[in-house]
């Protein structure tokens, strides 16, 4: 869809006026939220710049630096102010005022320079500048450049026009009730869901809904702009899934997920005192021969199927292929006579199925429901059942059929007494910072130290195979 776009824009030729320019933006931006608003003011302002053919985003205000700040909540004091600029790139400033627009479509402009997305820096020695001069100031800009406060982007007027890029989900009302029973927890700043197993994160070939649309649908509550992903979940796996609820709170959940990813080290294994943490609770086939270790294996893809899938898997040094360095915890929790093990895995990474390569091909205990990866095992595969299970001896024999759950969702059946079981993997336990009293402090007072803040403790329950096949083997 951008590439037509991409081709609607650059054959649209633009307004033949500063006039048309600035009746275009109020049409396109009304409606918009804050920014939006700004968005307008700015361009009336900017209205005869380059004879209508631009519009102007607001100057850049100061904002939080997120990466900064992020290492300093993870414990790594930085030098320095939080609310200095120079995490703020014109990418995510152009994002920030104009949500709407495409990434893709932005990410052409600055890649074909001919189309001259460009930015005004405000020059204080000389405030009688003409509008002539000011037009020797602009200069192209690139996606990853640093802005500074008080400088100004300049879109080509055309984007204005263009439709967004956002699918409409409408939802009824049980639905709504549905999404809204997902929430564990909610601040200013983040919206934290138990995940249901079956259901994507995001949009794709083939997905009529995802999580992300439904989100922007039923859990905005009364704010202008939908929450957004900071990391992910596999549609088949279950549990905690942390959304921003500003653009804001969004870029640094995004820091500090990136953060501690590139920053695993021995150092932070041997810390107990670990500010975001996961913990996830896995029913895997066989048992590990140790009951705790660390997994510290390098992820690649590769491509299978002549050429019509990809997979991740173990990779060694002397591979040409990219790897990705990717670090696992694990401890069993419980073994059972049938075969089976319950394991707690904390990843201090953040890689694509990282847990399921490393329980399967590492640890050779594939994750019970895994077809991807641990199929050869699955194809040995028999039901488990309980004769007399303690408690509710009906409970654990029957597994509920034909009850279906809004968004066409099967969350009843899948455990280990069945022939095909759903995968039976779930982030139960989530030690995240608090950010939104973290943006708040750090906005008052640049001396508080943020690292001392308190964190949020998360607990998703489990889904109802998952806790099926634990009451099996606890039978």
């Amino acid at each position: 869809m951008a590439s037509i776009i991409f081709r609607r824009f650059i054959r649209r030729p633009p307004p033949s006026s500063a006039g048309d320019a600035a009746s275009a933006s109020l049409s396109s931006f009304k409606q918009r939220g804050a920014h939006h608003s700004a968005v307008v003011n700015s361009q009336e302002e900017g209205k005869n710049m380059n004879s209508g053919k631009w519009f102007a985003l607001p100057p850049y205000d100061s904002s939080v630096n997120t990466s900064k700040m992020a290492k300093e909540l993870l414990g790594n004091r930085i030098e320095g102010d939080s609310t200095s600029t120079s995490s703020m790139t014109a990418l995510k400033w152009i994002l920030r005022c104009c949500p709407q627009l495409p990434r893709s479509l932005l990410q052409k402009l600055f890649r074909l320079r001919q189309l001259q997305v460009r930015r005004e820096s405000v020059n204080t020695s000389n405030s009688n500048h003409s509008v002539k001069a000011q037009q020797h100031q602009l200069k192209r800009v690139a996606a990853k450049d640093p802005i500074d406060l008080g400088d100004r982007i300049f879109l080509p007027v055309t984007v204005q026009e263009l439709p967004s890029e956002q699918r409409i989900c409408h939802c009824n009302n049980e639905e709504i009730n549905f999404t809204h029973s997902l929430v564990l927890y909610k601040d200013p700043a983040i919206v934290v869901v138990n995940k249901p197993h079956g259901m994507p994160v995001q949009g794709g070939i083939g997905i009529k809904r995802s999580l992300d649309e439904i989100a922007a649908t039923c859990l905005k509550y009364d704010y202008s702009e939908p929450p957004r992903l900071v990391h992910r979940l596999d549609r088949d796996s279950s549990g905690i899934l942390v959304m921003g609820r500003t653009q804001e709170s969004t870029t640094l959940l995004h820091s500090l997920f990136r953060e501690k990813t590139s920053n695993a080290s021995q150092n932070e294994i041997e810390d107990k005192r670990r500010i975001l943490q996961r913990r996830y609770l896995a029913l895997v086939i066989g048992s590990p021969r140790c009951l705790s270790g660390l997994i510290s294996a390098p992820l690649g893809k590769v491509v299978v199927d002549n050429g019509k899938s990809e997979r991740i898997t173990i990779m060694d040094s002397s591979s040409m292929v990219s790897t990705q360095r990717a670090i696992t915890e694990y401890r069993v929790i419980q073994s059972s006579s049938h075969g089976y093990t319950w394991l707690e895995l904390s990843p201090l990474t953040g890689r694509k199925h990282q847990l399921r390569v490393h329980c399967a091909e590492v640890l050779g205990t594939p994750i019970v429901g895994d077809y991807k990866y641990g199929w050869q095992t699955h194809k040995k595969w028999k039901q488990v059942s309980c004769l007399n299970p303690k408690g509710n001896s009906n409970e654990n024999q029957k597994t509920p059929k034909g009850k279906i759950f809004p968004f066409n969702l099967d969350l009843e059946s899948g455990s280990i007494s069945e022939m095909q079981p759903r995968l039976h993997l779930h982030c139960k336990q989530m030690v995240l910072p608090n950010v939104s009293m973290a943006l708040e402090h750090v906005k008052t007072s640049s001396k508080y130290d943020i690292s001392e803040l308190q964190s949020l403790h998360l607990v998703a329950t489990l889904p109802p195979h998952m806790q099926r096949s634990w009451n099996i083997l606890n039978s």
